[in-house]
């Protein structure tokens, strides 16, 4: 029996969310899904001007929800004590702190406020998410964009678009949650299409859609379990570290982002940060930046080995330039590194802990996840899981026959 992850179909989620709706809410509704993602390059690049090339994935987050006659926002998630519902108000738009996960969503209808989409009335929303907690396939850009989705439709925001919806949810994140995240996990959420990963330029939004189908193989995605409770504090410092190794290059070349710098660029002007820690950080975004441009050329022209090895190069920047590793994530990634048919693995997400992304041939497959669970079950005595994961589509609203 196979030790990858198989999720229920998207009618008996549905099913299931429909009886605690009517339970809940009561009243007709309409359905939306918005995907996580999960990044096969570029990582750490998104907020530093360069490019990442993730892609949606076929699970994600689920939401049924209508409008109401009053100011009222009710929202309840099958995830979190069996659909408790949360009651706020369009008046009452500020980050809670025992708030918890309902500050994202809350975050996102704050953001349309902002942006001067008026709310006319409150809305009932019933979530329900098939991403781990924790793993770093983007659960919380994908409950963002699957708000921002909600009230686009319900309320008939013609002028907010897909891309919109990415952008509103980062702000959701940065200015209302607090994270001070990159647009790659929203965007993604957004945007994906099938089959296809998003070549993204998070400078100027430019993205190109490039296949992603693999003829004798797939993309294994390993969660470790493990989520370290450093990961929001340490992103936000690792955010801050490249800011001001910017603020020291500028002052001997005119730059306003890492991923304005190519190696050799870097390699001359890196002198000036002085402090080793800066210089690291640095050139894990440069080289990571070079990396993705390289790996998408070798995609295009179907070299997939040469993809695979610099995902393996991308972990090792991440894991002693950027430090944004552990070591449970680490074991997964040099183990696999050793297994028959693997083409590629490497940390993605934020860090801390999380998913490994890994490209095995179709054949070793069952070995990978085999031998892998043992030999990780032995070092740290816990368990990890496993998903064969697909190219899957960006939100959209889900038609109820």
């Amino acid at each position: 029996m196979s030790l990858g992850t198989v999720f229920k179909s998207q009618k008996e989620i549905l099913g299931e969310m429909k009886s605690v709706y009517e339970k809940t809410f009561g009243g007709s509704y309409r359905a939306f899904f918005a995907p996580g993602r999960v990044n096969m390059i570029g990582e750490h690049t998104d907020y530093n001007g360069g490019h990442v090339f993730p892609c949606a994935l076929s699970f994600g987050t689920y939401a049924l929800a209508a409008k109401r006659d009053d100011r009222k926002v009710r929202l309840a998630s099958l995830n979190i004590r069996g659909g408790e519902v949360f009651e706020g108000s369009l008046d009452d738009l500020v980050y809670h702190e025992d708030g918890g996960w309902t500050n994202y969503p809350m975050g996102v209808l704050w953001a349309f406020e902002e942006t001067g989409r008026k709310l006319p009335s409150g809305v009932d929303i019933l979530y329900f998410g098939n991403i781990p907690a924790g793993s770093g396939l983007s659960s919380s850009a994908s409950l963002e964009v699957l708000t921002g989705l909600v009230l686009r439709e319900l309320f008939g925001f013609e002028d907010v678009s897909q891309e919109d919806l990415a952008t509103l949810g980062q702000m959701a994140e940065n200015q209302f949650v607090g994270m001070n995240c990159g647009i790659m996990d929203q965007y993604a959420s957004a945007m994906g299409q099938k089959d296809h990963a998003i070549y993204l330029d998070t400078n100027t939004l430019k993205k190109e859609y490039a296949p992603f189908v693999l003829k004798d193989a797939k993309i294994v995605i390993t969660n470790s379990g493990v989520k370290h409770q450093l990961a929001s504090s340490e992103y936000n410092t690792r955010r801050a570290e490249c800011e001001k190794a910017v603020e020291k290059i500028s002052s001997v070349k005119p730059v306003s982002t890492l991923g304005e710098l190519t190696t050799k660029e870097f390699e001359k002007v890196k002198d000036v940060l002085k402090d080793e820690t800066l210089l690291r950080r640095a050139r894990h975004a440069v080289t990571e930046n070079a990396r993705t441009l390289e790996a998408y050329d070798a995609l295009l022209k179907g070299d997939v080995e040469t993809f695979g090895k610099l995902m393996n190069e991308s972990h090792t920047s991440l894991e002693k330039d950027y430090e944004v590793s552990c070591p449970e994530v680490d074991f997964l990634v040099h183990e696999a590194w050793k297994l028959p048919g693997v083409i590629g693995s490497r940390i993605t997400g934020g860090g801390f802990g999380g998913c490994t992304v890994s490209i095995v041939k179709n054949e070793h497959i069952e070995n990978f996840m085999e031998v892998l669970q043992k030999k990780y079950k032995e070092k740290f005595g816990l368990d990890a899981e496993f998903y064969i994961a697909d190219p899957g589509d960006g939100a959209h609203e889900i038609r109820i026959d």
